[in-house]
């Protein structure tokens, strides 16, 4: 998973930056393939707000969130984003796999 990490308005320090790799890592066991993911972090007085979008297999899927503080904003944001990729891959699921009585009775 490639990760670009960018500040509106805010620097990103190395600590933010180790800890956005750290939270967001769980997020690449959802996926054989490489996906991009591009976090955005900023503040909106009052609060600090941390923005995601992961790119796959031709799907993009973003999410936002807010916190009083950015890795509480952070937080959100990685639990977001680890529930629209697990929507995302039950929605690529074949769903035709299993055996279907009313098929093999018109192959028979």
């Amino acid at each position: 998973m490639r990760t670009d990490i960018h500040g509106h308005q805010i620097e990103v320090t190395p600590a933010l930056r180790d800890y956005v790799d750290s939270k967001m890592e769980r997020l690449a066991r959802h996926f054989e393939r490489p996906c991009d993911l591009r976090i955005q972090l900023g503040i909106d007085k009052p609060h600090h707000k941390a923005e995601g979008t992961v790119s796959i297999s031709g799907r993009t899927l973003h999410a936002d969130a807010t916190g009083i503080d950015m890795y509480a904003a952070i937080d959100l944001l990685a639990d977001k984003l680890d529930r629209l990729l697990v929507k995302q891959k039950s929605k690529m699921v074949d769903h035709h796999r299993g055996e279907n009585p009313a098929r093999a009775a018109s192959f028979g």
